[in-house]
Parts: C-alpha cells; structure tokens; sequence
C-alpha cells in the first residue's frame, strides 16, 4: 500500500481526482474529506443542492484548502448521479485523466484509496470496482436487494465479471466516460453505479473487482427512497435487459474470447 500524508507518484498521464457526492451530509463530511486528503490527492465535492447547513460545511472545507478541494454545485437537488456526472464534467475540464468516486457518509474505508488509485495507475483502461466487505450495521434487506440486482447484472452482461454494481467505490478512466454520457442518459439517482457500470462494460471496459471494507453509515443518514428508487431501479434493469439482447453477438463474442 502507498504512504499516507504525502502525494502518491504516478506517472505524468495518470492525473486523478477524489469525487465526493453530497447531499445533507454535513456530519460526517469533514471527517471524510480530511481523511481523503491524507492521500495527497486533490478531491472535489458536488453539492447536490444540499440544506444551508451542509452547503456552509462544504463552503468551509473549500475555502480551508483552496487548492486541495474543488466545490461545484448543484442550485437544487438532481441525484446522485446527476451530481457525479457533473463531476465527471468538470474533471474532464480541468484534465483529470481518472476520477475516484467515493460516497459522503463515511461507509467506505478512505484508507483503501491508495490501493485503488495504484491498481488503477496499473491499468488505466480499466474501471476499479469496489466489491463491499460488510460488517454488522449492513441492514438485511439491503443484502437481498443487492443479490436481485448482482443477478440481473449477470444476465444483462452475460459474465460474471462484475461481482457487485452498487459499490459507490471505485475509480473510473475519465474519456470513456464522458464519450458514453455524450450519447446515452445515464440513471441520475440510486439507478446510476449500475447502469453506467454495466454500459461501460458494454463499451468494452475490463471491471477489476477490488474487496473493501463497508460499514452503514457514519451519520446516520440514508437518501434512499424505498419506492421510488425501487421503481428506477426495476425499470433500469428491464431496459438494460433489452439492450443485452441488442447487444447478444458482441457479448457472446466477447465471452468466447475470454475462456
């Protein structure tokens, strides 16, 4: 693993940024940015049309280090994955070749990011792809759930490549990214880590799984909305169904080149 408190050496066309999604998660936020920046790697917060107590918190870390956090924001809230894919746009103007997405309630273990930033750096055309260690706060129902959606992912690459398409963990090649979102409306709330996963997997990216510690959640605080994202979700899963069998040639084709 890589040194902490200090800039990580890379080679020069390996420039990545820590992504951060924010919505009202003004108590835990600023233990996750100073831990994210133990790591010498610049991090920036897209505040999804936060309250006025989140926006102040993020307001103050920016300015705290100006030149090690990057705040853009949203006037209203638009989803989780409105918020990364803005990210992903500014990232991409300001020359990140890599961003790390990480989420904003202190579930995942920042001490990992090293590892995924070096396994990344190691293959660059490649997405990393958190594959969540739980512990014991991880609700029940949120496993089962997860297992329905890991099985509609096997069916709709016809792989198992992709151990778990939920993991908001991972680091991402920026251009492939923005090339897919230039043709194709990408689930913008708690739909989006599955569906752009399993599109860039039909775009042809190889997904490195990469095992990491998750605990449920450091404030307490969950956006999920049980319906409503349940009905996204159902419906994302039914369209991208359609488009595997679409895509069935170049996906059987690629299966056969892989044994």
């Amino acid at each position: 693993m890589l040194e902490q408190n200090h800039s990580p050496s890379f080679k020069e066309d390996f420039k990545p940024v820590v992504l951060i999604p924010v919505y009202d998660h003004e108590h835990a936020i600023g233990k996750v940015v100073a831990a994210v920046l133990l790591h010498g790697v610049p991090c920036m917060l897209v505040d999804d049309g936060s309250s006025l107590a989140c926006a102040t918190v993020l307001d103050a870390l920016a300015a705290a280090e100006p030149e090690k956090i990057t705040l853009v924001r949203h006037a209203e809230n638009r989803g989780k994955g409105a918020a990364v894919l803005t990210g992903f746009a500014r990232a991409a103007a300001d020359g990140y070749t890599h961003v790390l997405q990480i989420d904003a309630d202190g579930q995942h273990r920042v001490d990992d990011i090293p590892t995924f930033l070096a396994l990344a750096a190691a293959h660059p055309a490649s997405i990393i792809a958190g594959c969540p260690i739980y512990d014991e706060s991880v609700p029940a129902i949120r496993l089962y759930c997860r297992y329905l959606t890991h099985v509609w992912v096997w069916i709709n690459t016809l792989s198992l490549d992709i151990k778990d398409s939920m993991c908001g963990f991972r680091v991402y090649p920026v251009p492939p990214v923005i090339a897919l979102i230039a043709r194709q409306k990408i689930g913008a709330r708690m739909n989006f880590d599955t569906d752009i996963l399993v599109r860039l997997y039909w775009d042809g990216l190889k997904v490195i799984n990469l095992p990491t510690r998750v605990a449920y959640p450091m404030d307490g605080v969950s956006h999920f909305r049980l319906w409503l994202d349940n009905v996204l979700i159902t419906r994302m899963h039914a369209t991208l169904f359609f488009g595997m069998l679409c895509r069935l040639p170049s996906l059987l084709a690629r299966k056969w080149k892989s044994r």
